[in-house]
């Protein structure tokens, strides 16, 4: 009777290696999901409560304020419809951090890095007048969800384009070693301040010295979640004024060897 949906905390004692103390094992893992599941809903609508705030309130007070011009009715619809294209970016980033943490959000595959890492910096050109350049390049084939290695680095290489000016310098490479890997986006902006560094991947915290974009602050939280469930983490180096390093390192998993039939 102690454990309710108000209270998810509670474990049953298990004792010896019967079978009813592996009944209640079994019943305590699936608190433990259960209670996991629920911690994640309530983060997901007390951010979504939080964050859909701002934009709601902005869309109100122009429309209350709207005059009867037609170029004021333009204007104000405009103003209207970019804050919704904000708030569904802002949605479906936090679909995808709740996604994170269920066991099918990955779908691993073969991922050859070469090819990888040349798309991306393909795909990374058009954001911006940078000088981009190739600064490593793994030949090995590992067994990853690419989509999403995709997505977290073109998740970085958009926050190098916010964080620096035409001109400056924006790297990309991929490297395995010592049974690690390690694919990276770096550039030579005002890198990030100390007391950012220790927030930098939480959920809504944004570094200053942004030049364009309007994110709500949650990339770099995904892209620290697809590392984490890939079994790695995402890293950042350089000092403040020097640049910054974003790299994903990740466990190497390479995909099993096809059988060549010989005994």
């Amino acid at each position: 009777e102690q454990i309710g949906e108000s209270d998810l905390t509670r474990r049953i004692e298990a004792r010896g290696n019967d079978d009813v103390a592996q009944l209640a094992h079994t019943f305590n893992r699936m608190l433990d999901r259960l209670e996991g599941a629920f911690a994640t809903q309530r983060r997901f609508l007390d951010d979504a409560g939080h964050e859909l705030r701002t934009p709601i309130t902005v869309i109100r007070g122009h429309l209350e304020v709207m005059g009867d011009e037609p170029a004021d009715r333009e204007a104000t619809m405009r103003l209207v419809i970019g804050e919704l294209d904000r708030m569904k970016r802002m949605v479906d980033d936090l679909v995808l951090l709740a996604k994170a943490q269920e066991p099918d959000f990955l779908h691993p595959g073969e991922v050859e890095l070469a090819e990888l890492t040349v798309e991306l910096l393909a795909k990374a050109r058009v954001l911006g007048d940078r000088r981009w350049r190739l600064a490593a390049l793994s030949e090995e084939t590992i067994l990853a969800d690419g989509e999403r290695l995709t997505q977290a680095l073109a998740q970085l290489t958009d926050n190098a384009v916010a964080h620096t000016r035409e001109g400056d310098l924006i790297e990309v490479g991929s490297a395995v070693r010592d049974g690690r890997v390690a694919l990276w986006v770096r550039d030579d902006g005002p890198g990030v301040d100390d007391e950012v560094r220790e927030r930098i991947f939480e959920r809504f915290a944004r570094a200053d010295g942004a030049t364009s974009g309007e994110g709500a602050g949650l990339g770099l939280a995904i892209v620290a979640s697809i590392a984490e469930a890939h079994g790695g983490r995402v890293r950042l180096d350089g000092a403040p004024g020097q640049g910054a390093k974003f790299t994903l390192d990740l466990p190497l998993c390479q995909p099993p060897r096809a059988s060549t039939g010989l005994r």
